[in-house]
């Protein structure tokens, strides 16, 4: 259920080593609407202390924020024809929760030009709050495919990613918090994206897909680090079984996501394209999903669907929120397997259309 791996050109490939604390604010209480700025003393990210307020709210008021990449897809085919469209994987996550009736924030990095606009539009018509800020980049970044007369695509990348230097706090913290894929792995961006990550570990459940991107990444023994500081950060980690077999050759996927479980998370699912799903607990609980039979349009965005659906599922479910972290890892098998049926469906109906095309949650229903 992953996307396949381009090659690139203008990234980065330093992976964000390991961090620590986080300097920004934590607690029950909600810091209100304020900008948030890098210190240059600490290198992390801090917030304006007389811009942040205590807000409390009903947790009916909380909202996701996804943190990472929005970026355009440009498809040039041999006869001439092409198409622009928006991808990036948490930008699709975002999506997804947006077209399942969820209160979305995204945090990414595109530029005020025609591509950014075409974003902006794009997940604003499903229901994803863009954060204040995130539209400072130089320009958006673009992946663009060309394929010959047989199909066969060759890549270039004009890609960078940063979290921006200031951008508007969400009023109410977030009741989860996810990342993935180039934003949590490529510096600049990748280090702030963990200390956010630490920052709302607080008051948040922390989601994490590695999503990974070989031409895109450095070399499997640099990546492995950084993606398992994530994995022992997070709450909810959410792989597939090609991702470990980059990161890890050799070992079996399963059995790197069964230790995966051991180091910190509640649960780590393994997608595995239409074999389904298996998960396992940190109470040392395996559980296999199979997916359903679909004709296949294309594989685009399917993970990414499955993320979003694996998130609303926890929140359906009541298992989202730093106080909910125990009641997470005590979850019975009768609600993980319906969480992760469901999570198969979603992957199911986006698998059979084309691009990242997530079903909304009327369409899940019919």
């Amino acid at each position: 259920m992953t996307e396949p791996s381009t090659p690139a050109s203008d990234v980065p490939t330093t992976p964000a080593p390991p961090t620590g604390p986080a300097v920004t604010p934590e607690g029950d209480a909600a810091p209100g609407v304020g900008v948030i700025e890098r210190d240059p003393t600490q290198g992390g990210l801090t917030p304006l202390v007389e811009d942040v307020v205590e807000v409390h709210v009903d947790a009916s008021e909380r909202r996701a924020l996804v943190i990472g990449e929005a970026l355009i897809d440009v498809v040039r085919r041999a006869d001439g024809t092409g198409g622009e469209h928006v991808g990036g994987s948490p930008a699709n996550v975002a999506l997804g929760l947006g077209r399942l009736g969820r209160k979305v924030d995204l945090l990414t990095w595109f530029g005020p030009d025609t591509h950014g606009d075409l974003v902006r539009r794009h997940l604003e018509a499903s229901g994803v709050t863009i954060v204040a800020g995130s539209d400072t980049a130089e320009r958006t970044s673009v992946a663009t495919a060309t394929l010959d007369a047989d199909g066969v695509a060759s890549y270039d990348f004009d890609l960078a990613w940063h979290v921006p230097e200031r951008w508007t706090s969400p009023a109410v913290p977030p009741l989860v918090v996810h990342t993935g894929s180039i934003a949590a792995v490529l510096t600049p961006g990748g280090p702030d994206v963990a200390r956010i990550l630490e920052a709302h570990r607080e008051s948040a459940t922390l989601t994490y897909d590695p999503n990974l991107r070989p031409s895109l990444m450095p070399p499997a023994a640099e990546t492995r680090p950084v993606v398992e500081h994530l994995v022992a950060l997070s709450d909810v980690v959410k792989v597939s079984d090609e991702d470990l077999a980059w990161l890890e050759p050799g070992t079996d996927p399963l059995e790197v996501a069964r230790r995966w479980s051991t180091a910190g998370p509640a649960v780590v699912i393994v997608t595995r394209g239409g074999e389904g799903a298996t998960a396992f607990t940190a109470e040392g609980g395996r559980l296999d999903v199979a997916a359903p039979r679909v004709a296949v349009a294309d594989t685009v965005g399917a993970g990414d669907s499955f993320m979003g659906g694996l998130i609303d599922g926890l929140w359906s479910a009541h298992l989202l929120g730093a106080d909910r972290r125990a009641a997470l890892r005590a979850a019975d098998d009768v609600t993980l397997r319906s969480v992760l049926t469901r999570c198969t469906q979603i992957a199911a109906i986006t698998v059979s259309r084309a691009g990242a095309n997530p079903p909304t949650a009327a369409e899940l229903e019919a």
